[in-house]
């Protein structure tokens, strides 16, 4: 499982910051390209190569089995055989090969060839391409298979003890084989990996609306009024949001949707806030209002935590909504169209009651 390398393990004192077309060459003698192919020259100048159709990667790509094929039986004729197309097309394709290098790679002798010195370098790396080819060709492959595929799936730190390992025990009972890569982080930190590409699902709250993304809400959580067992509040059971409004809190950092609601829990309860500490776990700041240090808006904690009082919140409404987002028009590999079914299958039961 990962934990994305921007969120920082980090609980700092509060302060005030803001949220935030080549002619064909037929010449026995290769001869040089008058232009480069713009992958070349911008490798030459230090940039990332475009894998267009005038580029290196782009030319050569659907040459290098061939050309390996006939490095293998230094013969064109065998080399077609085993390739299963005609002899003179591919005769015809080294020599348009050599003739874009500009490099002679091959001796004729008669019916048979030998590579020359930089035949035999480019043999070298050609091997190394198509072998990294069949390994990406077979991961992904292995990624999609419908019963050992793979789910890139993220989720909120809170959900992380309980609720996310009962969701896969629960689908790997009838999906044995199907792997997940895990991700935990903040909400907004999953969409932009949603966006990317890293994930294909993600549990996040508030429920997402972005145009770009597709969200269901899954279920609701209640949130309560975490404050040290010696409070004058811990006595009770129930405590409007308004009586804490003179209290220190602790809070996770702006950027977090926990942070979001409370602030907009708070503001609707006719005060805002003030921060004694932000952190970026649940537990971590659960710790700190045992210790004295403030009081806490969280939901409930996977184990009951010695040192504190957890209290049902009547006023305002105090909940967090999650739900599933996945990038919009994405298509699914079947792990995770099986694995996304699922999840909404789980309306109204996602979490423990």
């Amino acid at each position: 499982m990962a934990h994305d390398p921007s969120s920082r393990a980090a609980l700092s004192q509060s302060r005030n910051r803001k949220d935030t077309s080549k002619p064909s060459n037929t010449s026995s003698t290769p001869t040089a390209p008058s232009t480069p192919p713009r992958g070349a020259a911008a490798a030459d100048a230090g940039e990332p190569a475009e894998l267009g159709a005038d580029s290196w990667a782009g030319i050569l790509a659907p040459r290098l089995a061939q050309f390996a094929a006939v490095a293998r039986h230094e013969h064109v004729t065998r080399a077609a055989h085993e390739l299963g197309m005609p002899q003179p097309t591919l005769s015809r394709a080294i020599v348009r090969l050599e003739d874009d290098l500009g490099i002679a790679l091959f001796a004729r002798h008669g019916r048979t060839l030998s590579l020359t010195p930089a035949g035999r370098a480019f043999l070298a790396s050609t091997e190394r391409a198509l072998t990294d080819m069949e390994r990406a060709t077979e991961s992904v492959r292995a990624d999609a298979d419908p019963t050992a595929g793979k789910v890139a799936f993220g989720f909120l730190h809170t959900l992380g003890s309980e609720t996310v390992p009962g969701l896969i025990r629960t689908f790997r009972a009838d999906h044995p084989r199907i792997r997940f890569q895990l991700v935990q982080n903040y909400g907004e930190a999953m969409i932009e990996r949603l966006r990317v590409g890293d994930l294909d699902l993600c549990l996040t709250s508030p429920v997402p609306d972005y145009p770009d993304l597709v969200a269901r809400r899954l279920d609701e959580q209640k949130l309560r009024l975490v404050v040290p067992d010696d409070h004058p509040l811990a006595r009770r059971k129930r405590v409007r949001l308004a009586e804490a409004a003179t209290e220190l809190f602790v809070t996770l950092e702006p950027g977090y949707g926990l942070r979001r609601i409370t602030d907009a829990l708070c503001a609707e309860a006719g005060f805002t806030p003030r921060i004694a500490f932000e952190g970026e776990e649940a537990e971590t700041l659960r710790g700190l209002v045992a210790a004295g240090l403030g009081v806490a808006l969280l939901p409930p904690p996977a184990v009951p935590r010695p040192g504190v009082a957890e209290l049902t919140v009547t006023a305002p409404r105090a909940v967090r909504e999650i739900g599933v987002a996945w990038l919009d028009g994405h298509p699914d590999t079947p792990p995770v169209t099986a694995f996304k079914k699922f999840l909404l299958s789980r309306r109204g039961l996602l979490l423990p009651r």
